[in-house]
């Protein structure tokens, strides 16, 4: 690894290098294109090159473990705290693209800390392989292109609200409509859907509320010590709105902002921590008519 490529060497999110999904992976690459304009949080890419050089060298877990360690000191730097908590994500190639999102079908491991980076890493990595994934590439008509994988790394936001937002209306197809859904916690509890969120549906000429559903919402999403656990929300909270209005008008503009910055409708993953706005994710709608 002498010499070193954008192919081979550590990438973050903003770098130039980093915007290309050959090289960083399509969840990686799109945050990292919209890294100077929006709210990302700061995380770096091991592009797919860097790990299988590795992985050839049968230096994977030394060499790893010591590129892993500086970038997370710089990483802690850019998140301005000592001993931040990250997101480990699985970046393929293929991923987040306008014909199939792959959303689920990778590993993704929460609230990881410095000495856990390593094996988290191996565990997205090894994800690719998975029988789900193949299965589901075979029933897409993918199974003649490997799976490339890259890892995204990136400071994980202790959210009081989670929410994902829909720059058109997936279940009418209206595209004048924003769909928002927010609960407790963060985002996994609406992902995986064990919780019945709020939903909003705003107007997108003129910001109007045109409609709102507060849920009774049962279950959030916490971060523990060593990860994350479902919880019951406090019942006092369970009918209280997730979101102010003012949070619910700057992520539909965040959505509409994001639908003209990529050209198509995007389903977006975001979340409020002390009524900062982060954006997590950004992938087409690859449901609509």
């Amino acid at each position: 690894m002498s010499k070193q490529t954008a192919h081979t060497r550590i990438l973050w999110l903003g770098d130039e290098a980093c915007d290309n999904p050959a090289i960083s992976g399509g969840k990686a690459a799109s945050l990292s294109r919209l890294a100077a304009r929006f709210p990302v949080p700061a995380g770096f890419c091991l592009p797919a090159d860097l790990l299988e050089v590795l992985a050839d060298a049968g230096l994977a877990i030394d060499t790893a473990a010591e590129l892993l360690g500086e970038a997370y000191l710089e990483l802690a730097k850019r998140a301005g705290c000592d001993d931040p908590r990250v997101a480990v994500r699985s970046s393929a190639a293929d991923e987040d693209g306008l014909g199939l999102s792959f959303a689920g079908q990778y590993e993704t491991l929460l609230n990881i800390g410095a000495g856990q980076l390593v094996q988290a890493v191996e565990r997205c990595i090894a994800s690719g392989q998975s029988e789900r994934v193949g299965a589901y590439r075979q029933q897409h008509g993918r199974t003649d292109l490997p799976v490339r994988m890259a890892v995204l790394v990136q400071h994980l936001v202790p959210a009081d609200v989670a929410a994902v937002a829909f720059s058109a209306n997936p279940v009418s197809g209206a595209r004048d409509e924003v769909v928002i859904n927010a609960s407790w916690g963060i985002g996994e509890s609406i992902v995986g859907g064990t919780v019945t969120p709020d939903t909003w549906i705003i107007r997108k000429a003129d910001g109007m509320v045109m409609s709102t559903m507060i849920a009774e919402k049962q279950r959030m999403t916490v971060l523990t010590d060593h990860g994350t656990m479902e919880v019951d929300v406090p019942r006092i909270m369970r009918t209280q709105p997730a979101l102010t209005e003012e949070q619910a008008a700057a992520i539909a503009d965040l959505a509409i902002q994001l639908e003209e910055e990529s050209g198509h409708a995007v389903d977006v993953e975001c979340a409020f921590a002390d009524n900062a706005l982060a954006l997590l994710q950004c992938r087409p709608i690859t449901t609509l008519a």
